[in-house]
């Protein structure tokens, strides 16, 4: 199988998942109509691609040259909005789809990065943008603290499927096994963070700060 087309099937299954993850955020947090839900589905499952290519200036981005990604992200909005009556009250399948999301999304975003010339450093910080952006809109657009800005494993994951990618491309070892072992990581990481409450170190005094806020 071929980078490009390896990349492709990535991205469509992260924009799918990140769809998902949208639309149910949206239905559990926000109360939206129909078109608030696939809004905001498919601006979670596009953003990151698009803030992707825009730094890569690889213009127009790739949602907009190829029809794939929108059918994706509005099937996805759509099939959440229509079981979200049964899944809205249950978190796990949002952190579950967020997880999945995120980590193919850093793994893209490193192999494109890296065929677009960029220093491994670059490549990997693209890698994590890649991942977290569209969450990232998710979150500012139903009013809360993004979770890369407040949740330590979640631009950490994304962080080390990027190193794992450009690490195998360095070594010529990247293909299926490499991109899928890249996004399982970094997916663990994300769970184990989720399921455990796991953050990375915090302000002196945060804490205290937040429970008088409550």
């Amino acid at each position: 199988m071929s980078t490009e087309l390896l990349r492709l099937l990535l991205d469509l299954l992260g924009t799918f998942a990140f769809a998902l993850n949208g639309a149910l955020t949206a239905a559990r947090v926000a109360r939206l109509d129909i078109v608030g839900v696939k809004t905001l589905g498919m601006i979670t499952a596009l953003g990151g691609g698009i803030i992707r290519d825009v730094l890569l200036d690889d213009l127009p981005p790739a949602t907009f040259r190829d029809w794939r990604y929108l059918a994706v992200a509005a099937a996805g909005a759509l099939i959440a909005f229509i079981f979200s009556r049964r899944l809205r009250r249950l978190a796990v399948p949002i952190e579950i789809l967020d997880a999945v999301g995120l980590s193919v999304f850093a793994v893209t975003g490193a192999s494109k990065a890296m065929e677009f010339g960029l220093g491994p450093t670059q490549v990997i910080i693209l890698g994590a943008v890649t991942g977290v952006g569209g969450g990232t809109i998710r979150d500012a657009l139903v009013g809360q603290i993004p979770s890369v800005m407040s949740e330590g494993l979640y631009a950490i994951p994304a962080l080390v499927a990027a190193a794992i990618t450009i690490s195998a491309i360095l070594t010529d070892l990247y293909g299926v096994a490499a991109a899928i072992i890249a996004a399982t990581v970094c997916w663990l990481i994300r769970i184990i963070g989720v399921y455990f409450k796991l953050n990375a170190p915090q302000l002196p005094g945060a804490a205290s700060i937040e429970n008088r806020s409550e």
